[in-house]
């Protein structure tokens, strides 16, 4: 190959990397081990983190996954498989995506979804880039953005669309009730927007006033872009029900579908959206129909080729779903049913109500917003926050996200989340070591 190509040797490949930047013999590399050696070296490695008690939440959630859902995933047919470009090779990958966005389509009550994406930070950019081509009633490329949304979602967003042209003006959040307040939208009554991101529940676990958000949206010409948790969803009144028209577009993060949280993914990203926006649609979406004798099939359709070849110019160069998490979460939604979710939707929620109830019994700690909320809920301290996270980290419990690394106006602020994986032994554990711990700091300030 080295001759055909005219090259001398190996390293010839690489004349245009600096010499000071290649690296001559792999460094740090550990000798070879056998597969008996290795195994117990991961055990140990994971032993060493131990099994801490996780209330943190913040976009990734410790739901029960059936044993049945990666039991039928990791199967060879599922497991292996890839993108079905061979729908006469792919029927049951490309029925089982089906299924799926018949699921996801129902839970949200909009008409169309796609079969997955990344995660949920990048099907909200999608969804941002998709609602400046579908509004025909505006020119605009500019986007309400509520600083409730995720902070790390707005931040992939932005990294998506800054070159792009497009513009996120971001919304203030109530310092009371932690959410966006429909009459505080007034002063942008007459601006041209492509569209209003709706989080619903938002960041702080919170409920937004999606009805009255989705309503003065479309007054103003805006479509209404509904970013939600699907567990919620189980309980929660869906984005196509929003207000008198419903959402336009709905996404979100499918972890808590069946997905573990396996130290930070992958996961993947839901996409859905009106049968009218269906052509500006990323990525894939799995079609059924007969053949000449009547026998169902299910092949890709409206894939739009340019994705491939278009690059910039093209609708979305989205083109690889998180296909085994999707065949997990579909499983895990045939498992479960719709009462099944709703079930661990509603015990979610008293966990969470419980949780409160009793972290909010110790002096220095106090509810921070006055809103309903789902499974989170915000916390305020009269403690350093970080020094309470590490003094209870040694104690074997994780014990929420510090909302002052994107959120300093807050000041000593704790995210908490509450799952049905938590028993009511947990949650005492959790009130009695927040209660010494919070003690002692404030002694120690005295």
């Amino acid at each position: 190959m080295l001759d055909v190509i005219g090259v001398q040797r190996m390293e010839d490949l690489f004349s245009e990397i600096p010499d000071d930047l290649r690296v001559r013999e792999p460094g740090a590399v550990p000798p070879p081990m056998g597969e008996m050696e290795v195994a117990r070296l991961m055990h140990e490695r994971a032993a060493a983190d131990g099994r801490p008690l996780c209330f943190i939440g913040a976009g990734a959630y410790e739901h029960h996954i059936p044993a049945a859902v990666w039991e039928i995933a990791t199967r060879g047919e599922f497991y292996t498989a890839y993108t079905p470009y061979q729908a006469e090779a792919s029927q049951g990958t490309l029925q089982l995506l089906y299924e799926f966005q018949t699921m996801m389509a129902g839970l949200t009550g909009m008409e169309i979804s796609n079969a997955s994406l990344y995660d949920g930070a990048s099907a909200l950019a999608e969804a941002v880039l998709m609602a400046v081509r579908a509004n025909r009633g505006s020119r605009s490329r500019r986007i309400l953005m509520p600083s409730t949304v995720h902070p790390a979602y707005r931040q992939v967003v932005r990294t998506v669309v800054r070159n792009q042209g497009i513009e996120l003006v971001e919304l203030p959040y109530c310092s009371a009730c932690g959410n966006i307040v429909p009459g505080s939208l007034q002063r942008f009554a007459g601006e041209e927007f492509a569209a209003l991101v709706v989080p619903q529940p938002n960041f702080f676990g919170v409920l937004e006033e999606a009805d009255q958000l989705t309503d003065w949206a479309h007054a103003n010409g805006m479509l209404v872009i509904g970013l939600v948790n699907p567990v919620a969803l189980a309980l929660l009144a869906p984005p196509g029900e929003w207000g008198e028209q419903g959402a336009d577009i709905a996404c979100g993060e499918g972890q808590p579908l069946g997905v573990p949280l396996s130290s930070g993914g992958p996961y993947f990203g839901f996409l859905c959206c009106r049968e009218s926006h269906v052509r500006q649609m990323p990525g894939r979406i799995v079609g059924r129909t007969v053949d000449s004798a009547g026998n169902p099939g299910y092949t890709l359709t409206l894939q739009a080729r340019e994705q491939h070849i278009r690059r910039s110019r093209a609708t979305s160069n989205i083109c690889t779903n998180q296909g085994l998490m999707t065949t997990a979460a579909t499983i895990h939604m045939a498992l479960l049913g719709p009462t099944g979710l709703e079930r661990v939707a509603a015990c979610c929620h008293h966990t969470t109500r419980r949780l409160l109830e009793m972290l909010t019994a110790i002096d220095g700690v106090e509810a921070l917003f006055d809103r309903p909320f789902f499974h989170e809920v915000a916390l305020a301290l009269e403690v350093p926050a970080d020094r309470l996270l590490a003094r209870l980290a040694r104690e074997q419990l994780l014990a929420g996200y510090e909302l002052s690394r994107d959120y300093p106006e807050l000041g000593d602020a704790l995210l908490v989340c509450g799952t049905e994986t938590k028993s009511s032994a947990d949650l005492e554990r959790f009130a009695h070591l927040m209660g010494q711990a919070v003690a002692e700091l404030r002694s120690s300030r005295c």
